[in-house]
């Protein structure tokens, strides 16, 4: 888990408070908190969801960390972190994610890496067809 994770958030620059209920895409320099509703695209820096959060839409940022409901997909460059209290319904794309225990992620994980390189052979990727 990454315990230091939710500690190493920058500065927030953006509140949407929990009486709040947004429609339309958000795009955001730096750290967006949501304590309210959204209901449509967010991409910011940092998106931090507390616990009354409620999103209905994608999310691309450096760093999300989830403890109220997403319904959606979240893209991160660095990381994912899904608290006890999280719910993602939704496919997820990360270098690290971390679910913490109660915490709920319904949806497909793909793990990657900004500097992965595959290779493929004469135009083939070699399988277990391949063994001698």
């Amino acid at each position: 888990m990454f315990s230091k994770a939710s500690q190493k958030v920058d500065k927030i620059e953006s509140i949407i408070g929990g009486q709040s209920e947004v429609t339309g895409d958000l795009n955001v320099k730096g750290t967006l908190q949501v304590d309210g509703y959204v209901n449509g695209q967010v991409k910011a820096d940092c998106v931090v969801l507390t616990e009354s959060s409620r999103i209905k839409g994608d999310i691309t940022a450096n760093k999300i960390i989830v403890s109220g409901r997403v319904e959606g997909n979240l893209k991160a460059e660095e990381a994912i972190e899904i608290m006890p209290k999280g719910k993602v319904i939704g496919d997820v794309i990360t270098n690290k994610i971390s679910v913490a225990q109660g915490g709920e992620l319904n949806g497909n994980v793909v793990m990657s890496e900004k500097d992965s390189k595959i290779a493929r052979l004469g135009g083939k990727v070699p399988g277990p067809q391949d063994s001698d």
